[in-house]
């Protein structure tokens, strides 16, 4: 790398900027056909529980249109438009194609499909128009990008003025002790559970890297606050091993 070459972080690792999002393809293109089980190992399958945490406190609303970042299998979008109902819609964007094509082939997709939308592409630079969604929706995706400031830029400016924002992401345990002991966990146990399942362990060895370059709660609420949200808050999940981020453009 140059000297004068952006870098960010892949897991531990410091890479170029530009390289990051083919490694992270790389990642979940392995993992693709195995994504829930992943979750599984990541959350000791308590994963589900949060995201009918996310779907309560967003509270879908008849006719909305949500906007489901890094969504490629389909989890968020298909539980909000069980509560939304028939006159909602949800667009699913995810950079990593099996990704997709792992959400399309589940059978919510096939009863669903009059109101979904599957589409590749990158949370940096999203391919649509501004003031177009009423939520905006990502669930464990928002360490994978390269920079985050920038995809918090781009949910502002696709939402509609009164949309909302929810993130769901793994986060930081508010007690030393009980932070030592999922980081012994996770270290630990995850990359070995990822090779003997999945027979890939160097992804859930990122993954887990991932989580603990993340900003801790108080961090990312502040970036979000700078990328123009109002009203932000968080409410941590299991101790706060993952914590849920909201906020509104107003």
């Amino acid at each position: 790398m140059g000297s004068d070459e952006r870098t960010t972080h892949f897991g531990n690792r410091t890479v170029a900027e530009d390289e990051k999002a083919g490694l992270v393809q790389g990642v979940f293109s392995s993992v693709a056909g195995r994504y829930d089980l992943m979750n599984d190992l990541m959350s000791a399958g308590i994963h589900r529980l949060w995201k009918d945490a996310m779907m309560d406190w967003l509270a879908p609303r008849p006719g909305q249109h949500l906007l489901d970042v890094a969504g490629g299998t389909g989890d968020i979008a298909f539980r909000f438009l069980r509560r939304a109902g028939d006159s909602a819609r949800a667009t699913v964007v995810d950079l990593t194609e099996p990704m997709l094509a792992e959400g399309q082939k589940r059978a919510e997709a096939a009863n669903l499909a009059d109101q979904l939308d599957w589409v590749a592409g990158d949370a940096m630079a999203l391919p649509f128009s501004d003031n177009s969604f009423d939520a905006y929706t990502i669930s464990f995706g928002i360490r994978n990008v390269t920079r985050i400031e920038d995809a918090l830029s781009e949910a502002f400016r696709v939402l509609r003025p009164g949309g909302r924002l929810m993130v769901l992401e793994f986060s930081q345990i508010p007690n030393d002790l009980l932070q030592r002991a999922y980081d012994l966990y996770s270290f630990n146990v995850i990359p070995a559970m990822g090779q003997v399942v999945a027979g890939d362990r160097d992804s859930y060895q990122y993954l887990v890297e991932s989580i603990r370059r993340f900003p801790d709660q108080d961090r990312f609420a502040e970036m979000i606050r700078a990328a123009g949200f109002e009203q932000g808050k968080y409410r941590n999940l299991s101790m706060g091993i993952a914590a849920l981020h909201s906020g509104w453009k107003l």
